[in-house]
C-alpha cells in the first residue's frame, strides 16, 4: 500500500513540479521558445518527446494547419526531439491513427516517441551562454518530411537547411513506405529496413572506423546535405548556437538549403 501511495504521489507531483519550474522560468524570462511552422500544403501534427528527466512540452503534440505557426515553450536546459505526423485521423478505430510518425495513436504524445521513419529535430539546450545549445536534423531512422531549423533573429551559422529534393521521390523500393493508393509517404533508413549491424553501426560496426556511409545513406545525404544521414556521419552536421527563440519549419519553401537573409 505504501508503495502504491508513493507511486500515485509521484505521478501526480512530477507534472506539478515541472509546471512550477516552467512558471518560474516564464516569470524570470528564461524560457526558450520554439516557433513551429507548417509550410506544407497539407495539415500536420507536430510532436515533441523529451529525453529522460525532462518535461513534456507543447502537450507532446498538436494539430497545425498549413501556413500556421505555434509557439512551444521549454525550460532553458530542455533536451528532446521534434517531428511531424502526417495523414492522421483521430476519429478512426484502426491503428495507427497517423500514417507516419504515429505516437501510440495519441494526439498528445505525452512523452511517447514517434514511430519511424520520420525526420527528427534533436535538441540539447544549455542555459549558460558559454555552453551553446546543440541541435541537428536526423534521417538516421528514416524520412517523412523536410525540415529547416534556425535561430531568431536569423543567423547563417545557426541555420540547418531543408533538402535539395524530396527523399520520397528518390527512395528505392526496398525502403519505401506506401499509402493505400501506392504513393510513397516515407522512406526508411537502411538500418530500419534491414536491421543489419553494418547499416545500424552496432556491435562490430559500432565505431566510426568500422561503420561507413552506404549507398543508402549517400542517397539521403545527396538529397538533404545538412542532415545526419547515418550514425557516424562525418563531419557531424551538428549546430551549436545559443538562442531564446528557435524556428522549426516543416516543408521549407522550395526544399531550400539556403537561408534568406
Amino acid at each position: 500500500m505504501e508503495q502504491l501511495i508513493l507511486k500515485l504521489s509521484t505521478s501526480v507531483l512530477f507534472p506539478l513540479i515541472w509546471q512550477f519550474i516552467l512558471f518560474g522560468s516564464l516569470v524570470n524570462g528564461q524560457l526558450v521558445t520554439f516557433h513551429i511552422t507548417n509550410k506544407c500544403p497539407f495539415p500536420i501534427w507536430p510532436a515533441a518527446a523529451p529525453n529522460a528527466g525532462h518535461p513534456v512540452i507543447g502537450d507532446g503534440g498538436f494539430f497545425l494547419p498549413p501556413g500556421q505557426t505555434k509557439r512551444v515553450h521549454a525550460p532553458p536546459t530542455w533536451n528532446g526531439r521534434f517531428w511531424a505526423r502526417t495523414d492522421c485521423n483521430f476519429n478512426s478505430t484502426s491503428k495507427p491513427l497517423c500514417q507516419t510518425g504515429d505516437c501510440d495513436s495519441l494526439l498528445s504524445c505525452n512523452g511517447s516517441i514517434g514511430m519511424p521513419p520520420a525526420t527528427l529535430v534533436e535538441v540539447a539546450l544549455q542555459e549558460d551562454k558559454s555552453k551553446p545549445s546543440f541541435y541537428d536534423v536526423s534521417v538516421v531512422d528514416g524520412y517523412n518530411l523536410p525540415i529547416s531549423v534556425s535561430t531568431m533573429p536569423a543567423d547563417r551559422k545557426c541555420w540547418i537547411g531543408g533538402c535539395t529534393k524530396s527523399i520520397n521521390s528518390v527512395c528505392p523500393p526496398e525502403l519505401q513506405v506506401l499509402d493505400q493508393s501506392g504513393g510513397v509517404i516515407a522512406c526508411k533508413s537502411a538500418c530500419l529496413a534491414f536491421d543489419l549491424d553494418v547499416f545500424c553501426c552496432r556491435n562490430s560496426y559500432g565505431k566510426p572506423q568500422k561503420c561507413k556511409a552506404s549507398m543508402y545513406s549517400k542517397m539521403f545525404k545527396d538529397a538533404c546535405p545538412s542532415y545526419f544521414s547515418y550514425a557516424y556521419d562525418s563531419p557531424p552536421p551538428l549546430v551549436n548556437c545559443y538562442s531564446k527563440d528557435y524556428v522549426i519549419t516543416f516543408c521549407p519553401s522550395k526544399w531550400s538549403t539556403h537561408l534568406s537573409m
